[in-house]
């Protein structure tokens, strides 16, 4: 037994007990899991937001530059650089100012006295235009490879003095005068600035929570760290050979966003259009409203200038307690420096709650399994100690049956012998042995019939024969056929039966059998004073049923044992250390054949010592074959 609950520990408790362990730590994970699988999926949301602003920006780009190109193609480059800025208004609504500027470093257009835009353009970016100083800068030209391939292969030795920083190039190219190694060496795209982004994202902070306070700090700055980063350059060092592209800047902390382009067949002039901030947000409006649906009720969709102010969002109503502390938030881009696609919970305490509900519910799992660990384990050793148990009592049974067949037979053997030689003349103890004979062989045949009908019944191949039968007459034939045996031995044997006889439907030999289990066991079980009694009675209440009573003043049942002891093999006096001869089978089959005839049989204790067992049979009911 000890080495069967070792391995059970080991191989079923231990384990499930670590699994517990494990499973509750991840309790206090689930929020931060939740929030992470979130956090993904609305960061999907932003990035794809901030794709599609990136997109338009580039249609934009790419229709500034047909735009510029189909005037090219009505006039000459002369004639449309004197008027670019009122055309390019006219036809591209989206410019707030259209400029020319010459390889020269001369600025064309517009000219300062056009209207107060002009004017203030000029003062804004006329010195940065015509490479009289340089300035920080945000860049994102077009085809920048080949340009600088064409800058490698075709620069003079002055020509190539590029600066390489990280994974940048830049060639001062041949647009206006090279500058000296000084100027470009302050070219910032290889002089990075590392800027602050203006909002720090919800999720992000609530991750650092994991780690140390080291990396904490670390992280954090990490987090805070802007991706999109300034270059300090003249206007002709950015664009060196390039065709076309967008920059742009903070002139008094107003974002000037500027497209340029070089005509195919006329590098010495570019052209380039300042676009109307307020134009593009209206056109980015309609992008930022097209949440997806199942995120409507969930999540709002800001867009956010460089000063972290809402410039669209999807919820019109929706306001936060700052809008610098979103859920997840993405920047835009070089293009709109410092601008971010950001996204807010409409029910931040959603979260938590979704949270708290799914560790209940886990718990509740975790503690419902262990509870069916518990009850299993409890049921598996409860049946493993039955299962020992039975098989102990097999082992007695084997022993008892043995010693009940060895003592019948050697007095059956010893007086048959006796007998047969002629040794005993005397006719009284003729008879007497002739007695002992009948009833040892009477004692081994209930002993046989006990195993057999035991076996066939945990077969199922246990059949009755259900007829009208007298119990009345029944039980006093068989109570007068042991009343020889009971009295030889001592016994004072009394009946108390009715005058008058009561059928029912049974197995006249089965019922038999379990009356003479009963007297067999008043009988073995008696202790100094031996006396047994048997009646029967009708009874009405709550049925009608017939109650059969074997009393005896033998040594009683303890309490606990009252139910045991109908369980196979079981024996609440053991016959060999007691010396009380059985097999433990004849109560078992006496419950066995009782409840097939739709009764029972119970044990009480009767006043004054003894037992009394208590067999009870419907009256009246017709009971079938199992």
């Amino acid at each position: 037994m000890k080495k069967v609950a070792l391995v059970f520990v080991v191989a079923v408790i231990a384990p499930s007990l670590v699994l517990a362990w494990l499973a509750v730590r991840s309790l206090s994970d689930q929020q931060f899991l939740l929030e992470r699988q979130r956090s993904l999926l609305y960061q999907g949301v932003a990035d794809s937001l901030a794709k599609s602003v990136l997109d338009v920006l580039n249609e934009n780009q790419r229709q500034f530059s047909d735009k510029t190109a189909d005037l090219l193609r009505r006039r000459s480059a002369q004639q449309l650089s004197q008027t670019f800025d009122a055309q390019l208004r006219t036809e591209w609504p989206l410019a707030q100012v259209g400029f020319v500027v010459n390889v020269a470093g001369q600025l064309i257009c517009p000219s300062p006295q056009d209207r107060p835009e002009a004017r203030t353009f000029c003062i804004d970016n006329s010195r940065f235009l015509m490479n009289a100083e340089a300035a920080e800068v945000y860049w994102n030209p077009k085809n920048l490879n080949q340009s600088l391939a064409a800058n490698n292969n075709q620069q003079t030795p002055v020509q190539k003095s590029v600066l390489k920083e990280d994974s940048g190039q830049v060639s001062q190219g041949n647009f206006g005068n090279a500058g000296n190694p000084a100027e470009d060496k302050r070219m910032a795209y290889g002089n990075k600035y590392n800027n602050s982004r203006n909002v720090i994202p919800q999720q992000q902070a609530s991750s650092f929570q994991q780690r140390n306070y080291q990396q904490q700090e670390d992280i954090q700055q990490q987090q805070q760290a802007s991706k999109v980063s300034a270059a300090e350059a003249e206007f002709r060092q950015l664009i060196g050979e390039a065709s076309e592209g967008t920059l742009a800047r903070f002139v008094d902390n107003k974002l000037n966003i500027l497209f340029w382009y070089r005509p195919p067949g006329n590098a010495t002039v570019i052209f380039g259009a300042q676009l109307a901030v307020s134009a593009l947000i209206d056109e980015l409006k309609p992008l930022i409203e097209q949440v997806e649906p199942a995120f409507r009720d969930e999540i709002c969709v800001a867009l956010l200038d460089d000063a972290a102010r809402p410039v669209a969002r999807s919820q019109a109503t929706f306001h936060p307690a700052s809008w610098k502390r979103p859920f997840v938030a993405t920047e835009i881009g070089e293009t709109l420096p410092h601008w971010e696609l950001a996204v807010y919970l409409l029910n931040p305490k959603k979260l938590s709650q979704s949270a708290n509900t799914l560790r209940m519910t886990l718990g509740l799992l975790i503690v419902i399994l262990l509870l069916a660990i518990a009850i299993g384990s409890w049921l598996i050793v409860t049946d493993l100690n039955r299962q020992l148990t039975l098989a102990r009592q097999k082992t007695d049974f084997v022993s008892n049956v043995s010693h009940e067949l060895k003592t019948p037979l050697t007095s059956i053997r010893m007086f048959s012998e006796l007998l047969a030689e002629g040794r005993v003349t005397d006719s009284a103890k003729q008879r007497s042995y002739l007695g002992i004979i009948s009833a040892e062989t009477a004692r081994l045949t209930r002993l046989i019939n006990n195993v057999l009908d035991f076996a066939r019944m945990e077969r199922g191949e246990k059949k009755y024969s259900f007829q009208d039968c007298d119990v009345v007459q029944l039980v006093r034939e068989t109570c007068e056929t042991f009343r020889p045996h009971l009295e030889t031995n001592g016994f004072k044997f009394e009946t108390h039966l009715p005058e008058i006889g009561l059928n029912i439907q049974c197995d006249r030999d089965a019922l038999a059998q379990v009356l003479v289990n009963l007297l067999s066991n008043a009988e073995k079980y008696s202790g100094e004073r031996k006396d047994i009694a048997v009646e029967l009675t009708e009874q009405s209440t709550p049925l009608p049923f017939l109650e059969l009573k074997v009393l005896d003043r033998g040594l009683g049942v303890p309490e606990h044992c009252r139910e045991k002891i109908f369980e196979q093999f079981y024996r609440a006096h053991d016959s060999l250390a007691s010396g009380i001869q059985g097999s433990g089978l004849g109560l078992t089959l006496a419950r066995q054949i009782a409840r097939a005839h739709g009764g029972e049989i119970t044990c009480e204790q009767r006043p004054d010592g003894g037992s009394i067992f208590i067999l009870r049979l419907p009256f009246k009911l017709k009971p079938s074959n199992p």
